[in-house]
């Protein structure tokens, strides 16, 4: 078996890596160099280098990545309309493919022989960071403590750390897991373990709840080009930029929080409550002006495949060639997805109330309930009778034995 002489380990300074950070160095006898991605998690970033340092690191990369978490992996996904099980917009699963990317290449500049992440052998994550990893270098070791070390529980962890004056932000009273990132925050653990439970009040982050919000609507637009977001109100912004605004704008009118029972990849059920303020505006943006300028079978079409690409976020196949394919078919289908939507944000809703486009696809003169010279209704007969045929067809199948066809379709 090949000598481990340096890991490289996705490192969030949370409870799991730091202790993982100093177990590694210990049970391997080899160097870990930390890579920390800002995806957009504010503060947990500050002074992360130098805990990791501190824990046992020999370097510490802290890459800031959100602008190409955005542009790159939050937006291809958002062109299709992806929601896990119909409620979840994949804020976690969408991070793991450039988390792992960002490793590897880390890995393959410091000669390291493998690499190590922080979740647990009951969770999704695993399946991600590997996936992605032996897909973009098979030759890499992956070494996930979860599925090794002798702690158990999320106690034992916080044990361990008492133990090895090991600072991490959580505690007994406290003892969620948390993920956040520009597109969300999660949460699972505590309270949140019994499905019965409410999140109780300190379980909010970027949400204001929706009784304490603001009594006056705010409207604003957004503008899109080939799918993807570029302005608000007329004023572009980066997509990283982007996202923050209407995070902030969501946020503050209680928009996006799911508390939802899931199926994780490896078959169990897990509850968490994920907060999406942004990404919930844009997705409720992004379908409304589709609905004005993208053909008909072509969104339905794209629409029979969300639940497939959205399977292959969750799952991790982020970097396999069906993922690939399917994007190339779903980024053709957004060439004409141009356009601004004016949308009411109001105690937890959004709520669509224009939309235009230079692509649209509504005629007025068609779809008027007035006298039109466009549209000869009395054409609608023939259409209706030739599209019934095959239900008239089944009928005589099954009542009068296809006998007598030629009187039962007049």
């Amino acid at each position: 078996m090949q000598k481990i002489e340096k890991v490289v380990l996705a490192y969030s300074g949370g409870l799991d890596t730091s202790i993982i950070l100093k177990w590694i160095k210990n049970n391997y006898d080899c160097e870990v160099v930390t890579m920390t991605a800002d995806l957009g998690q504010g503060e947990e970033m500050d002074g992360i280098d130098t805990k990791a340092l501190s824990t046992g690191a020999v370097k510490a990369y802290v890459e800031d990545m959100r602008e190409e978490f955005v542009r790159d992996y939050v937006f291809p996904m958002f062109r299709a309309n992806a929601l896990y099980e119909g409620r979840y917009l994949l804020g976690t699963a969408i991070a793991r493919p450039l988390i792992s990317k960002r490793m590897v290449e880390i890995a393959e500049m410091e000669g390291a022989q493998a690499v190590a992440h922080g979740a647990t052998g009951k969770g999704n994550d695993q399946v991600r960071f590997e996936l992605a990893t032996m897909a973009l270098n098979p030759r890499l070791v992956t070494i996930a403590p979860w599925r090794e070390w002798e702690l158990k529980s999320r106690t034992d962890l916080i044990n361990f750390a008492q133990e090895n004056d090991i600072p991490v932000p959580v505690s007994r009273t406290k003892p969620w897991s948390i993920d956040a990132n520009l597109l969300h925050t999660s949460f699972e653990g505590g309270e949140l373990e019994d499905p019965w439970n409410a999140p109780g009040p300190d379980c909010y982050r970027n949400i204001t709840p929706p009784e304490k919000c603001p009594d006056e609507p705010e409207e604003i637009s957004i503008d899109f080009e080939a799918g993807d977001p570029i302005a608000i109100n007329s004023t572009k912004y980066s997509p990283a930029a982007l996202l923050a605004k209407l995070n902030e704008l969501g946020g503050r009118h209680g928009i996006g929080r799911v508390d939802m029972v899931e199926n994780r990849f490896v078959g169990m059920k897990s509850r968490g409550v994920y907060e999406t303020p942004g990404g919930t505006i844009l997705a409720a943006a992004h379908r409304d002006l589709e609905g004005l300028c993208m053909d008909r079978e072509m969104m339905h079409l794209r629409d029979s495949l969300i639940p497939k690409y959205a399977e292959m976020v969750y799952y991790g196949y982020w970097f396999s060639p069906e993922r690939e394919a399917l994007q190339a078919m779903i980024d053709k289908s957004q060439e004409k997805v141009t356009g601004t939507v004016r949308v009411k944000l109001y105690k937890g809703n959004c709520v669509p109330l224009g939309r235009k486009s230079p692509f649209s696809l509504y005629n007025p003169e068609l779809a008027t309930f007035e006298e039109d010279y466009v549209y000869d209704q009395a054409d609608a007969e023939g259409f209706i009778k030739l599209v019934g045929l095959r239900l008239k067809g089944r009928m005589q199948q099954s009542k009068w034995g296809g006998k007598d066809s030629e009187d039962t379709c007049e």
